[in-house]
């Protein structure tokens, strides 16, 4: 096999594993939303307390987007869930093309992919997404596991863009930071740089 079909294998095996975390997680976050609105519906879904003061489970149909926002304005909707499709897409972009030899980042995007199409789903399928984690931390809200794919995983990705590997804004480790100053090196002689600087 040469240099180029490992690559390309490498490629083909990483979309695949990024569609599978993908699909798990999404169909997870779907199973959830129906368990969730069919409890509601026979016995109702409302604990009357908070467990270890923190969570319990509320059902809500939330037609608008965090804490219930622009429920009432239709054309407000239609623009963030055109803003919402249109990140979902650049979110694949990014998968196949900037961090396409980024491993942990790529798990991060398929899972915050799951949780925005998750929501997606239902809106487009019932009008309203449906929220049934009441959280009460600084302040009260009610959410499902869609929005914690997204919270978690955009809170994870941006961690490891500025400090995880060699690629990392900030690289935490003296291995990663010497592996980035040698491929910067690198670059440069290809580039021509440091013939400049030495003919300076």
């Amino acid at each position: 096999m040469t240099k180029n079909q490992m690559r390309r294998y490498q490629y083909i095996m990483a979309g695949l594993g990024g569609g599978i975390i993908f699909a798990v997680f999404l169909v997870v976050d779907l199973i959830t939303k129906a368990w969730a609105e069919w409890y509601e519906l026979a016995f109702g879904l409302d604990q009357p307390d908070y467990f270890l003061g923190i969570v319990k489970l509320t059902y809500v149909q939330n037609r608008g987007i965090a804490f219930g926002i622009a429920s009432d304005d239709p054309f407000v909707m239609a623009i963030i869930t055109g803003v919402t499709f249109l990140l979902a897409f650049l979110l694949i972009v990014a998968f196949f093309t900037i961090f396409r030899n980024n491993m942990p980042v790529r798990i991060c995007l398929a899972v915050v992919e799951a949780g925005a199409v998750g929501n997606i789903i239902d809106r487009f399928t019932l009008g309203y997404v449906r929220d049934f984690i009441d959280v009460r931390l600084i302040l009260s809200y009610v959410c499902n596991l869609a929005d914690i794919y997204i919270v978690f995983g955009v809170v994870v990705l941006v961690f490891i863009i500025l400090f995880i590997g060699k690629n990392a804004v900030f690289p935490l480790t003296k291995k990663w930071r010497e592996q980035a100053k040698k491929e910067d090196e690198e670059r440069d002689r290809r580039n021509g740089h440091v013939k400049e600087k030495k003919d300076e």
